[in-house]
């Protein structure tokens, strides 16, 4: 079951300790596609009325297989005061080409007209290998309120071409794939959608500002550093569970555990992972 309970902490801690400021609610890392309807709501209510005056934007996922239930996410979203909506592919009955999955993000995206309106693109999940580069030209004509995607594929390729072609439009690239961000921004990026944020946000952070002076060298440690870490815990076998499972003991926070069909991390898993974190001596010295 969910609990909201621990929300507000969270947002505190992302905040003070991580120095993270804007959320992706209801997303892969927050099983959003696990929950009811109901829960998804609530939980991004909590989310929206624990960020007013703290968080700079709250983003809520209201992607679903069902077109309907997608909408009334959606509508969900705009009432409760959300930043922003992103919406996933539907994965069973898959859209085949760019104009069915236009068609149906253009549904989704016009039950909240005022809201700014992500494409979710994680292709590994979905198995959709609609290019993105292919669903950018003239999406704006079809959806007004399209502000960019949250990009979590490895095709920097199609990544690039998005941003070569987007110097007019403004949209905006968020990266999702955590230990290829310095290569994601070093293309034109704009910033980042990732599951290590929750616990290594402060270190990302400190990355990002050494890009910008550009002091590459630094950042290629913070990423290396990130990538030794994740390289570890991947070959251990890394997911969801374990996720919450680093989640909780870095932060205290209880995660508590996922929703079937995915288990519980071991406490071999918790154990190793604590290790390897604990080993690793980030460049400002923590």
């Amino acid at each position: 079951q969910i609990n909201l309970l621990v929300i507000r902490q969270y947002v505190d801690y992302l905040i003070k300790e991580q120095n993270v400021k804007n959320v992706f609610v209801n997303g892969t890392t927050g099983e959003g596609l696990s929950l009811s309807i109901q829960e998804r709501k609530q939980l991004a209510e909590e989310w929206v009325r624990q960020g007013k005056d703290k968080l700079d934007h709250v983003i809520i996922h209201v992607g679903a297989l069902s077109l309907p239930e997608s909408q009334e996410l959606a509508r969900h979203a705009a009432a409760i005061g959300a930043s922003g909506i992103a919406v996933i592919v539907p994965f069973f009955f898959k859209p085949t080409n760019k104009d069915e999955l236009i068609a149906f993000l253009e549904k989704v995206a016009s039950e909240a007209p005022a809201v700014p309106f992500y494409y979710y693109h994680i292709p590994p999940l979905t198995g959709v290998k609609i290019r993105v580069e292919e669903l950018l030209d003239g999406i704006k004509e079809r959806i007004p309120t399209f502000q960019g995607v949250k990009f979590s594929g490895t095709d920097l390729l199609d990544l690039a071409q998005c941003i070569n072609k987007n110097e007019r439009e403004q949209f905006a690239f968020l990266y999702g794939v955590d230990e290829q961000l310095l290569s994601a921004l070093a293309i034109g990026a704009d910033g980042a959608v990732g599951s290590t944020y929750n616990y290594l946000g402060r270190q990302t952070n400190l990355m990002l500002q050494a890009f910008a002076k550009p002091d590459l060298a630094l950042a290629r440690k913070y990423q290396f550093l990130t990538g030794e870490f994740l390289n570890f815990v991947i070959k251990l076998g890394f997911g969801v569970a374990q996720t919450k499972a680093v989640m909780t003991f870095v932060s205290g926070i209880p995660m508590g555990p996922p929703r079937l069909p995915l288990v519980a991390a071991s406490e071999e898993f918790i154990a190793k992972a604590k290790a390897k974190l604990d080993s690793v001596v980030w460049p400002d010295g923590d």
